[in-house]
Formats: C-alpha cells, sequence, structure tokens
C-alpha cells in the first residue's frame, strides 16, 4: 500500500502571503485624497439615482466633482507630470 502522506503536504501547503511593499503603501497614501473625492463624488451621485435631483443635491455633486478634478490636479502636480491638449 503507497502512503500519500507526501501528497497531502503538497494540497495542504499554505501559499506565500504577498503583502503590498512599502513603495505600494506609500503610493496608495499619496492618492488617499483623491479616493476620498472619488467616493464623496459617487455618494452624491447614489443620492440621485432614484430621484430628481434637487437644487442642493446639484450643489453638492459641483462641489464634489470640484474636489475630484483638485485632487486630480494635486496628484499630477505631485507628481511631475504635464497632460496633453491644455491650454498653457
Amino acid at each position: 500500500m503507497l502512503s500519500i502522506a507526501a501528497l497531502q503536504a503538497v494540497v495542504t501547503a499554505t501559499p506565500p502571503v504577498e503583502e503590498p511593499t512599502n513603495a505600494e503603501l506609500d503610493a496608495i497614501e499619496i492618492e488617499i485624497p483623491l479616493i476620498l473625492a472619488e467616493v464623496d463624488l459617487l455618494d452624491a451621485q447614489i443620492m440621485t439615482i432614484d430621484r430628481h435631483a434637487t437644487e442642493l443635491d446639484t450643489q453638492r455633486i459641483r462641489r464634489a466633482r470640484n474636489r475630484v478634478m483638485a485632487a486630480r490636479r494635486d496628484l499630477t502636480n505631485r507628481a511631475g507630470l504635464t497632460l496633453s491638449g491644455g491650454a498653457a
């Protein structure tokens, strides 16, 4: 009779845990303001899905869009990137 103990070790071996590197964590930390601004915009849009948007809703969405654009601008400027198609 053959023993299957060696095969069980391969089947039940735990996969290596891959945690994010410090560089990946730093990149996420830099993008947090943009992520939070996008979440706020999404929340404002979700509130108007099943009803007509009021003036207050429109203002809330507009302010959230402006925060997203500002966060994107800041992130782009921080990275030192230039976007094509600008007016400069």
